[in-house]
């Protein structure tokens, strides 16, 4: 038995220069932090007795005669990928909700493949792994996706990513002063809108108009906008001088797709803003899911009590370890 622990993904600066079409041509950089909040997936070898020869459970359960029947698309690939054709059992549940903004597909991802690694009694560099992600969703899938959601989670941390030339990237820790950040965990507020959406569909909207030139004047500003927030990170600056360029990087993100621009979804971050929020913004590719504010911690609940319509208000803590396998037995 095999279990493996991956965290979700917050995205503080960046988001939208993460995708090859962009940063091959124009290097960028991201800044993202692994959330304590995380993908389980346990594998273990399915013994001959039962009429299956694989079981996959997720928001569905398939018990099937042979691998290639799977209808789960990650799973396919990944067990392709690594050349598996065991019978399987494989479980996967998440603490938070799967489509919501979070990058919870590349941590399943990401768990799955080092899971299957575990399997194979194969070692696995954090790097690696997350190589092996985007090119599962990238290639394998053909996925709208960037590459700071395997990144982070594969590495977990406060992470900054700098991207490019070409198709290259690095992953560096974003290391802070421990108070710094521990009061940065503070003024962090995140919700959930109870919308879940497919961000691949989305995020294809932006690649599109990044192809063809149409974004290019709002990415170089979130390059430039993400600059200076390093700076301000790096001079351990007052987090309202960090929230007045997350509200200006949020600005240019509504107009990559149109999903990021739903009124309701301004409104939403609008009403923030008036009850005491210095920033916020809606994460992943759009549509719904999940969103965030930074805001002085006394105003977390005028906030809150602003926006009635949301039910669900999520505790925020950096996650230090990213991927892990926390159970392993050959039993």
């Amino acid at each position: 038995m095999i279990i493996t622990r991956t965290p979700y993904r917050l995205s503080l600066f960046g988001g939208g220069t993460d995708y090859p079409d962009w940063f091959s041509r124009n290097p960028s950089r991201v800044i993202a932090a692994a959330m304590a909040h995380y993908c389980y997936i346990s594998i273990r070898a399915l013994p001959p007795f039962f009429e299956h020869h694989t079981r996959v459970v997720y928001s569905r359960i398939e018990a099937v005669q042979s691998n290639g029947l799977i209808e789960h698309p990650c799973v396919v690939a990944c067990l392709n990928f690594q050349g598996i054709e065991d019978g399987l059992e494989i479980h996967h549940d998440g603490d938070l909700p799967a489509r919501s903004g979070v990058g919870s597909s590349s941590a399943f991802t990401v768990g799955l493949l080092l899971g299957l690694q575990a399997y194979r009694h194969a070692a696995v560099s954090q790097r690696r792994l997350a190589l092996d992600a985007i090119h599962v969703e990238r290639t394998l899938l053909n996925e709208s996706v960037g590459v700071q959601d395997q990144v982070v989670s594969a590495f977990g941390g406060l992470r900054l990513i700098n991207m490019g030339p070409e198709v290259q990237w690095a992953s560096l820790p974003f290391t802070l002063p421990k108070q710094y950040r521990d009061a940065l965990e503070k003024h962090v507020l995140l919700g959930f809108t109870g919308v879940s959406r497919n961000s691949s569909e989305h995020a294809f909207q932006k690649i599109l108009n990044i192809k063809n030139g149409k974004t290019d004047s709002e990415l170089f500003e979130i390059q430039s906008l993400t600059e200076s927030a390093i700076s301000l990170f790096e001079n351990q600056s007052e987090f309202n001088e960090v929230g007045k360029l997350l509200k200006l990087s949020w600005d240019q993100k509504t107009r990559l797709s149109t999903a990021l621009g739903d009124s309701i979804y301004l409104d939403l971050i609008n009403t923030g803003l008036r009850n005491g929020a210095w920033g916020g913004k809606l994460m992943g590719a759009g549509g719904g899911g999940f969103f965030y504010f930074l805001a002085p911690p006394n105003s977390h609940e005028r906030i809150k009590s602003a926006l009635p319509q949301i039910k669900v208000w999520v505790p925020f803590r950096f996650d230090t370890r990213g991927a892990q396998v926390i159970f392993a037995s050959d039993d």
